[in-house]
């Protein structure tokens, strides 16, 4: 069976990434790449560099990848859908849910495969994390806390700190619970004066009940990527900068006082560093698209769950303007 032909369209900070990775990908031969702004990073490697997504679809590919500011992803994603190609747009899937429904609805029509760029589902500790969750060594998932902070990103200018950060806390919460958000709760500001929100805290609960906790920032001097799922038999800390999961177990304690004698709770017991196979997440991603091109799986993130994302990150933005909770109960993955 011949190779796909792979387009990518985009190539600044995130585009020079997956033009190195489709040439790495097996079955996949990268053919074509686009920017109406030119080269800057030097992806091209011989190609020529179209000026529009138009004149990347004539190079005649199979799949694309969308890595334009979101402004642009359906203008973009729908030319594909029209032409036939199949696309993995990155996060967040569109500027609104208004145009991610209209992507996800040109896709469905077509026939196609839509995928969004929730690249932290195929870091190896969540891969891990997740695995173990299904298999019941938590036991009653309780809670999910996530910290993402770090200085702010020149890559970024259209979205702020929710849709273009906050959303992978939102898709890698629901996904590792298998429970969609119900209820949601925030607080943003912006303290370095751009456009868009630069920080926000977030609290939210799940169908399940599980409830949640979101730190997310562009103003901390450190970088922090954390993940912590508390349960029933104890908790694991992952840390996807690291690729690292931690297992620490609840140690139970006995008490003489009389007055608290009945109760009984937990104290910190045997901790776990588990030994990972660490691959690179963006090529996991990318063979997950080739897989669910060719029907062998999908393993990827729908553009129905992206849009969903995308709804609770909108109601995080809409919990703290409008300072009050609010229920996405209608809303489902």
């Amino acid at each position: 069976m011949a190779n796909l032909r792979a387009g990518l369209i985009g190539l600044g900070m995130m585009g020079r990434h997956h033009a190195r990775v489709l040439r790495e990908v097996e079955g996949v031969d990268l053919v074509a790449v686009a920017d109406a702004f030119g080269d800057p990073h030097g992806v091209a490697d011989g190609l020529s560099v179209c000026g529009s997504v138009d004149e990347l679809i004539d190079q005649g590919i199979d799949m694309a990848v969308a890595a334009v500011p979101t402004i642009l992803h359906e203008e973009v994603a729908l030319k594909f859908a029209a032409a036939g190609i199949h696309c993995l747009v990155e996060k967040p899937i569109a500027n609104d849910s208004a145009s991610g429904r209209r992507i996800a609805a040109a896709f469905e029509a077509a026939g196609l495969v839509g995928a969004v760029g929730h690249i932290e589902r195929f870091n190896p500790a969540l891969q891990n994390l997740r695995a173990r969750l299904e298999a019941g060594e938590l036991g009653d998932v309780y809670q999910i806390q996530t910290r993402r902070q770090g200085p702010f990103p020149a890559r970024i200018a259209d979205v702020g700190v929710v849709k273009d950060l906050a959303t992978h806390d939102i898709d890698l919460t629901a996904w590792l619970a298998q429970s969609r958000f119900v209820e949601v709760s925030a607080h943003t500001s912006t303290r370095s004066g751009r456009l868009h929100e630069d920080m926000v805290s977030a609290i939210g609960r799940l169908e399940s009940g599980v409830i949640t906790s979101h730190v997310v920032n562009w103003l901390s001097p450190f970088k922090e990527r954390a993940t912590v799922v508390s349960g029933e038999r104890g908790a694991f800390v992952a840390d996807t900068i690291t690729a690292d999961l931690t297992f620490i177990e609840n140690g139970t304690f006995e008490t003489e006082w009389d007055s608290v004698a009945a109760f009984r709770g937990v104290s910190e017991g045997s901790s776990t560093r588990f030994a990972l196979a660490k691959r690179e997440p963006l090529k996991m991603e990318h063979e997950a698209f080739r897989d669910a091109i060719l029907g062998k799986s999908m393993n990827i993130v729908t553009l129905a769950e992206g849009l969903a994302t995308l709804q609770v990150a909108e109601a995080v933005l809409e919990s703290a303007t409008n300072n009050t909770s609010v229920s996405l109960a209608e809303l489902a993955i």
